[in-house]
């Protein structure tokens, strides 16, 4: 019983909770993801039109075309079906797992657009988004729960998971939204030589977004990363609270 017990507490173990967690989480908000890009990369054609081929910029011209959240989403679904919502859904589940799989069309596609650097592009502004979205889960989620359980009657029940996961979804949208808008238009950007024809860094990207459309146009994006970032962590957190203790293992 006790060697049961023990190996519920190995990192591998937790790790593995929290992969079940994430790929419930990942597969019920992905459509709201896909619309947040959408909504992202709006606003670049006005203002970087000369580094975009004719064919980019009619993409960039239809993604403009759907403001707000909701058209966007609704418009996704009429004019490019609903599986839409779901496109790249695959490897997002991968990420949550490190879970490796063939998928060399994908590849090949990016290597033969941006060559080998290209399967890299977007690579520094990931980290740097995960990070800080990481950051403002984790830390707010078990910050908010012990403070629940120690200022407060309610117990260590969905109550105080659903409280504790709402808390720490808005915190890691406000952290993580400027870093997302980045990441986004950095991955969106046309490439020459593996080298993006837009931006050359992180910084270079927040400051061209700032001087072009504003401030806020770093926060282009907040509902939907909102209301993707609420229930994902809502999900993933009461799906690893209820398995860990179906399984018997401790908290954080």
């Amino acid at each position: 019983m006790a060697d049961k017990t023990n190996s519920h507490e190995t990192f591998m173990f937790k790790f593995a909770l929290s992969a079940v967690a994430a790929v419930v989480a990942e597969s019920v908000t992905y459509p709201l993801d896909l619309t947040k890009t959408r909504l992202q990369i709006q606003g670049e054609q006005t203002h970087c039109h000369h580094a975009f081929t004719h064919q980019a910029s009619e993409g960039v011209k239809e993604a403009a075309s759907h403001r707000g959240m909701l058209k966007t989403a609704v418009g996704i679904v009429r004019e490019e079906g609903l599986p839409k919502l779901w496109q790249g859904v695959t490897p997002a589940l991968y990420r949550h797992v490190g879970r490796v799989k063939s998928t060399w069309h994908a590849f090949s596609s990016l290597r033969k657009e941006g060559g080998v650097r290209g399967l890299w592009r977007g690579c520094v502004p990931n980290v740097q988004r995960a990070a800080l979205v990481n950051m403002g889960d984790l830390a707010t989620y078990d910050t908010a729960k012990h403070f629940l359980l120690r200022h407060t009657s309610l117990q260590d029940n969905y109550v105080t998971h659903s409280l504790a996961s709402g808390m720490s979804g808005i915190v890691a949208a406000l952290v993580g939204t400027p870093a997302d808008v980045v990441k986004t238009r950095i991955m969106n950007q046309p490439t020459k030589d593996g080298k993006g024809l837009l931006y050359t860094s992180s910084l270079n990207c927040a400051v061209k977004t700032v001087q072009n459309e504003g401030f806020l146009a770093l926060y282009k994006g907040l509902l939907p990363i909102w209301a993707r970032m609420a229930p994902w962590s809502l999900t993933f957190w009461l799906t690893y609270e209820k398995v860990r203790k179906t399984v018997g293992t401790s908290s954080f």
